[in-house]
């Protein structure tokens, strides 16, 4: 830029001189004219002065060039070396740059191969967890698809559920509610009775899931065609099992004059609500609807009812106790009142004993001691 600045300096400088040559050679040139001087004198010696002038306009330019020539090479060196130096810096800092990026790429692609082999590890035990739950989901279908086993899945959930809330004396298993017959219910609750004798509440775990499940496949393909036939379906089978727990355990005054179906998912029971069939059943059959939920919170109030029950026989047993003690306590003031006779008794015997058989000894001691002092005077 100072190199620029220089020559155009120059180039200016040059231009003004030629201007002044030239405003210089005019202003002879008239005066040559006004003064009567030889042109052709006039001209030689403006042709001198502009020789001279351009001689040393020509050896300005020439030493102008020449310093520039020399500036030039000094530049070029300088921008050489420049050059030279900025390459080393630049390589220095490639290699350096190349030294971070090899370490940071090997240290990102290590601990990116460990997190994929982490990851490749943890989706290899998923799938090894997978495989297994799929095992256990099958042999779950398996174990569902036989009503037999259905109907025990019901029963030990309802067992469990007893065994929480109660004791083992308030409930029967495989009873025979009737009393006749060879039908017996898995759970009975055992009631207090007339004469001690129970009576049994029946409750029976019924488990449809052939009819819910076709409930459920309808709802998940959204067709309402579907959702209604598989709920009607379900609801009859629902109205045929409460038949039978009717029919087969329920007969007053052996049992209640009701009986309970265990229903042992929350979805089915949830289900069978919708449908009203609680109502229905009851309704029709004496039949109440019990969910896990529900079956406890019953199993609840029954056993607030037996702890009442317990407080009255409890009661019966006080008052009982309380009257014999009052009629023993009755027996024990009348011996207490004839004891106090008798002692009152012994008393005066024991006053009189003291006073008048004290004195009379007293008199026959004072006589035989009188006796030998009268035979002793002259």
């Amino acid at each position: 830029m100072k190199i620029m600045d220089m020559t155009t300096l120059l180039l200016i400088l040059i231009l003004l001189l030629a201007a002044v040559c030239a405003a210089l050679l005019g202003l002879l040139l008239i005066r040559s004219r006004d003064h009567g001087m030889d042109p052709e004198k006039t001209r030689t010696l403006v042709r001198g002065e502009l020789d001279a002038h351009s001689n040393a306009l020509w050896r300005a330019m020439k030493d102008n060039a020449d310093l520039q020539n020399e500036r030039l090479e000094v530049l070029e060196k300088r921008m050489g070396q420049f050059s030279q130096t900025t390459e080393r810096e630049l390589e220095a800092m490639r290699r350096t740059v190349d030294e971070k990026l090899d370490e940071t790429l090997n240290r990102r692609l290590s601990q990116s191969f460990r997190a994929v082999n982490e990851s490749l590890d943890q989706v290899s035990q998923g799938l090894g967890e997978m495989r297994s739950l799929a095992r256990g989901v099958g042999d779950l279908k398996k174990v569902l698809t036989n009503v037999k086993t259905r109907g025990n899945l019901g029963e030990v959930q309802l067992g469990a559920i007893l065994e929480d809330l109660l004791a083992p004396d308030q409930y029967g298993t495989n009873v025979n509610t009737k009393g006749t017959g060879r039908e017996r219910v898995e759970y009975a609750v055992r009631l207090p009775g007339d004469q001690g004798r129970p009576v049994w509440l029946p409750i029976d775990a019924k488990f449809p899931a052939d009819s819910w499940l076709k409930v459920q496949d309808a709802y998940e393909a959204g067709d309402p065609e579907k959702i209604s036939q598989a709920r009607k379906g379900l609801a009859q089978v629902l109205r045929q099992e409460a038949k039978d727990i009717r029919e087969k355990y329920v007969a007053p005054p052996e049992t209640t004059d009701f009986g309970i179906m265990f229903l042992p998912s929350e979805g089915l029971y949830a289900e069978a609500l919708r449908l009203g069939m609680s109502e229905q059943l009851q309704r029709e059959y004496r039949v109440t609807l019990a969910g896990p939920t529900t079956m406890a919170a019953l199993l609840n109030s029954l056993q607030t009812g037996f702890r009442t029950l317990a407080i009255q026989r409890r009661s019966g047993e006080v008052w009982e106790t309380l009257a014999a003690v009052k009629t023993e306590f009755g027996r024990f003031a009348a011996v207490l009142r004839k004891t106090q006779s008798e002692l009152t008794k012994a008393n005066a015997d024991l006053d009189q004993l003291v006073g008048a058989r004290t004195r009379m000894m007293e008199k026959k001691l004072e006589a035989l001691t009188a006796a030998p002092e009268e035979g002793e005077r002259p």
